[in-house]
This record gives structure tokens, C-alpha cells and sequence, in this order.
């Protein structure tokens, strides 16, 4: 008697490339290794932290199959601005292990809401719909590093 092979589905991902858009399936062990686009040949995971919408929430933190880091800020916030440019590098750092979104809390009232943000900036760690940590204020980077390094 046969036994079945697993299906293609079961052990890997399909996820949109950050740069064509061109659906990609990736197994499972290898989301981390920062994978290749089979179209654009550009790396599938973004290199910078990306701007997020209460429209486009689902699609890049919920459906996201590596860890994300969404920064809750405010173009007006100075603190919110000295951390934009660490998450920035924490972003290209971290490629295809670690995803950065930042989310105008000014234009998305809705989940700043949500999640009860009453002080910016303030930092999320999700993986797909679970929160795994949450900060607020800003941080020098290795506190940065150190605080993500705790949730992945």
C-alpha cells in the first residue's frame, strides 16, 4: 500500500513578492533564508519598512508569514521620527526574517484604537493575528535589537 506524499500546500507558503507582486510559494523551511522572487528575481520579503493602511492591515501583518514589527507613528511626533530611521535599518538588516510596517495613526484611527495606542511612537510584535509584544516610546537601537530579539 501507498503511502501519501504531503501536499504541496501543507508545507509551504504563497506569498506576493514586495516588488512585482508575482505570487511565490515557498517552503516552509526555508521563509527565513530571505528568498528570491521566481519573476522579478528581487528579494520576495521588503528591504524597508513598509507604510501600512487599515485597508492594506490584512494583507501585509495578518497574511505575513514572518514576524512583524508595526510602528504606531505621527509625522508631527519627534520621537516617532528619531525611531524611523532605526526601524528603517532594523528592516534591511533583518530582510526575510523580520517585516517593519509603519502605520499613520493620524489616517488609520481605526486600529491605533484597536490595539489602545494612547502614546506614540508605539511598537508591535505580531505573528499573523497574534500580538507577541508591544512597547511605547523611543529607544536607542541596541535596546531596539534587544526588545525584538525577546519575541523572535
Amino acid at each position: 500500500m501507498e503511502t501519501p506524499t504531503p501536499s504541496r500546500s501543507q508545507d509551504a507558503v504563497i506569498t506576493a513578492c514586495a516588488n512585482c507582486g508575482a505570487k511565490n510559494r515557498i517552503p516552509q523551511g526555508r521563509l527565513r533564508d530571505n528568498p528570491t522572487c521566481g519573476a522579478c528575481k528581487q528579494k520576495v520579503f521588503p528591504l524597508k519598512a513598509v507604510a501600512v493602511t487599515d485597508a492594506s492591515w490584512a494583507r501585509e501583518v495578518e497574511e505575513c508569514p514572518l514576524p512583524v514589527v508595526v510602528d504606531f507613528w505621527a509625522p508631527w511626533c519627534g520621537p516617532c521620527r528619531s525611531v524611523g530611521p532605526l526601524l528603517e535599518q532594523i528592516a534591511a538588516e533583518r530582510a526575510g526574517k523580520l517585516k517593519v510596517v509603519k502605520l499613520n495613526v493620524d489616517e488609520n484611527p481605526r486600529l491605533a484604537a484597536q490595539f489602545a495606542v494612547r502614546s506614540i511612537p508605539a511598537l508591535v510584535i505580531k505573528r499573523g493575528p497574534l500580538v507577541l509584544g508591544q512597547t511605547v516610546g523611543a529607544m536607542p537601537k541596541a535596546q531596539l535589537d534587544a526588545w525584538i530579539d525577546r519575541f523572535v
